[in-house]
């Protein structure tokens, strides 16, 4: 993880601003900028439409009576392209305009679930019922049986 967000937040950067002075080289820098502008608004209306065809896949399956991974993992996606879109540089603009395409969305979507279905994650709740607690836990432990009530001393109960 420690890798993943030092390549993040170090070499990312480092490898946008060379692309940008690169093209900028190329192309001029008022070119360069007015591209990177116009990649950002059409990834913008890219990820607006993909994201509507996204929920109109999730409310067809919700309305079917299944539940719907797959849309909501896509929707994801779909977000996170929309991320890489908007942050200028033409990497993430490449990286972004690739994730919004389908087969490139099954793919990954394939491996994140994968991933966590192979790695479920342990989660517990508390709930309240009738002023006592019950512990509720996902990995097969029984619940804790509720707390018997406790004699107040000055009442006498």
């Amino acid at each position: 993880m420690g890798l993943v967000l030092f390549l993040l937040f170090l070499v990312v950067p480092i490898a946008e601003l060379y692309v940008i002075v690169q093209v900028a080289g190329g192309i001029g820098v008022l070119p360069t900028i007015l591209l990177l502008i116009a990649v950002s608004f059409a990834g913008a209306w890219l990820v607006k439409w993909q994201g509507i065809v996204t929920l109109a896949r999730f409310q067809r399956r919700v309305m079917s009576g299944q539940v719907p991974t797959n849309e909501l993992v896509d929707g994801i996606l779909v977000i996170c392209a929309g991320a890489l879109l908007l942050t200028p540089g033409f990497l993430t603009d490449l990286t972004g305009l690739v994730l919004l395409l389908p087969p490139v969305r099954a793919v990954v979507r394939a491996g994140v679930v994968r991933r966590f279905r192979a790695r479920p994650p342990r989660m517990s709740a508390r709930f309240v019922r009738f002023g006592s607690f019950i512990d509720v836990d996902d990995v097969g432990r029984p619940p804790r049986p509720p707390e018997p009530p406790r004699k107040d001393p000055e009442l006498g109960r």
